[in-house]
């Protein structure tokens, strides 16, 4: 058998505070739930040979990491190009604000997200370029390893949907839960996703 590079992708834990608010790029710690939440995922994981752990920069992501890193013994280290996508101007606001304050952006949101790009903030197309460059880079430096990645729902089904060859339009049918697990192994011919939102 081939030697494979494997990946756990895992969503962030539920955060503190998120409930009806855009927070891409908005800093949110864990709330208590999600902090048990990554405490079962670091349970999960704890069997499982990883030799480095990887975060986006952001407090949810940072502490989710650091949790199931614990058992390993292993640093997280943080890396920007994972962070969720930049909503700019909408960053905190409420749908509801959002729905009223710029309604064409919300409507193209709603029904395009992959073609809108957000006021002072990120079009999917430059995060997607973002992410795909840093994501590149571990894969390359960890070949025949098995890494984790603590990320976001966007960045996450973005990996997916390469992987399974989906088109971005459709990444919004991947389900992603707070704390979803998912793993891929990339082989020489390509990448196999063994479990989505586990």
């Amino acid at each position: 058998m081939e030697g494979a590079t494997t990946v756990w992708l895992i969503r962030h834990a539920s955060p503190d505070g998120a409930n009806g608010r855009c927070y891409g790029r908005h800093d949110i710690p864990l709330s208590q739930d999600g902090l048990n939440q990554a405490k079962q995922i670091s349970a999960r994981l704890t069997s499982e040979s990883i030799s480095q752990i990887y975060s986006s920069n952001l407090s949810r992501a940072v502490e989710t990491a650091r949790i199931i890193s614990e058992p390993h013994g292993l640093t997280v280290q943080t890396i920007e190009g994972l962070g969720e996508i930049h909503f700019g101007d909408l960053e905190g606001l409420t749908y509801e604000e959002i729905q009223k304050r710029y309604p064409d952006i919300f409507e193209s949101w709603m029904t395009r997200p992959t073609e809108t790009q957000f006021p002072n903030g990120e079009s999917f197309q430059q995060m997607s370029v973002r992410v795909l460059r840093a994501f590149d880079s571990l894969t390359s430096n960890h070949r025949n390893q098995s890494i984790v990645v603590v990320a976001h729902s966007g960045v996450i089904r973005l990996l997916l949907g390469k992987a399974l060859s989906i088109p971005s339009t459709e990444i919004f049918r991947l389900a992603q839960r707070y704390g979803a697990i998912n793993r891929i192994r990339y082989f020489e011919h390509g990448p196999i996703v063994e479990l989505i939102n586990g």
